[in-house]
């Protein structure tokens, strides 16, 4: 299967629970549908309802089997296709295999039975109760599975704010802005040599002359040395004259502290995406290993607010407002007030507004 290997799970965030209920319910749907099908034909066909059950038993087999080798061996479904899903091992980032699919799958079945839907809930309850912030129900814990949102980074990014009491962001300034590139500082005798004119005597006629200004050195391109691992960074200041909004500081449980001035990278090793404008790289030691290689991102945006965002880290990113501990959404940007804190592993982030 393309795309599978030990670091698939860093590379795909976790699928939301919508999602995987979609895929759910159009994979029985089908499965129904052929069922009835072929139970329509073995009636007029056989005329005898005994038969009729063995067949339509027999086919209801026959469709968990081969859901239960697909998902095995490819990790999709015709419903996990559609939207975007796939199953792989937690462990490994490889298929689960026939064996773990077809446990998986029969789960699945039980707690389809007609119970008032208590088996689905209890399943869903136990996903959304997943300490690891990963929402594996108890079927995925047996199976040793973990489902992924697979869809491309543009289709997973086209998505709505979440709903919690915070200011509001336009749809347009969900991609986090960075600061306008940095001029560097004009030399000390620059104005003082392009404004200065020589004086001529009164009445000479003599036309005032400018003096020729000095040239400047020329500037190197504009970047960012990656700094050491919890070490201080250098605070990239904005163009003159761009619009000055509030100013945001971050402090890290390590000391560490600056104001944001654009797009940040926070995870063990983080490096941008091509393209991408950074402006602060924030590599954090791990000692459990919690911290993806870039475990998500944040910085202003047009509006002037801070926004944070997933992406897509094997542990999750965790929103700590006023005591209260909400995980976040891989690939979802969120929009953080004075006094929150993120944690992002082992590692915990607070912020403060300054003005």
């Amino acid at each position: 299967m393309n795309g599978t290997g030990p670091d698939l799970s860093t590379r795909y965030p976790i699928a939301e629970l919508d999602r995987r209920f979609y895929a759910f319910a159009i994979d029985r749907l089908l499965g129904w549908i052929l069922v009835a099908l072929v139970g329509v034909g073995a009636w007029f066909v056989l005329h005898d309802a005994w038969l009729v059950v063995a067949v339509v038993i027999g086919v209801m087999t026959m469709v968990w089997l081969v859901l239960g080798v697909l998902l095995g061996v490819t990790g999709n479904s015709p419903g996990k296709s559609m939207v975007g899903l796939r199953i792989v091992h937690h462990g490994t980032g490889e298929p689960i295999g026939v064996g773990r699919a077809l446990l998986r799958s029969l789960v699945l079945a039980m707690a389809s039975l007609p119970t008032f839907g208590l088996g689905l809930v209890t399943l869903a309850w136990t996903a959304v109760a997943d300490h690891a912030h990963q929402r594996r129900g108890w079927h995925d814990h047996l199976a040793q599975s973990v489902v992924l949102d697979v869809r491309p980074i543009e289709a997973r990014e086209v998505a709505a704010v979440d709903d919690a009491p915070r200011h509001v962001v336009n749809l347009t300034a969900m991609r986090l802005i960075p600061a306008p590139p940095v001029e560097a500082a004009a030399p000390p005798r620059r104005a003082s040599a392009e404004h200065s004119v020589r004086r001529q005597p009164v009445g000479s006629g003599a036309t005032p002359q400018t003096q020729p200004p000095v040239p400047m050195a020329p500037q190197p391109p504009a970047h960012l040395a990656r700094p050491a691992p919890d070490e201080g960074r250098t605070v990239v200041r904005p163009r003159p004259g761009a619009p000055v909004g509030p100013r945001w500081r971050v402090t890290f449980d390590n000391g560490e502290t600056f104001v944001v001035e654009g797009l940040a990278l926070v995870g063990r090793r983080p490096e941008p995406r091509s393209g991408e404008q950074v402006h602060h790289l924030v590599p954090l030691s791990s000692h459990d290993m919690s911290v993806s290689k870039t475990h998500a991102q944040f910085g202003p945006t047009g509006d002037g607010v801070l926004v944070v965002m997933d992406r897509g880290s094997t542990n999750g990113s965790v929103l700590i407002r006023q005591g209260v501990s909400r995980p976040l959404t891989a690939g979802r940007p969120t929009t953080l007030v004075d006094g929150d804190a993120v944690s992002f592993g082992d590692r915990t982030m607070t912020v403060a507004r300054e003005s």
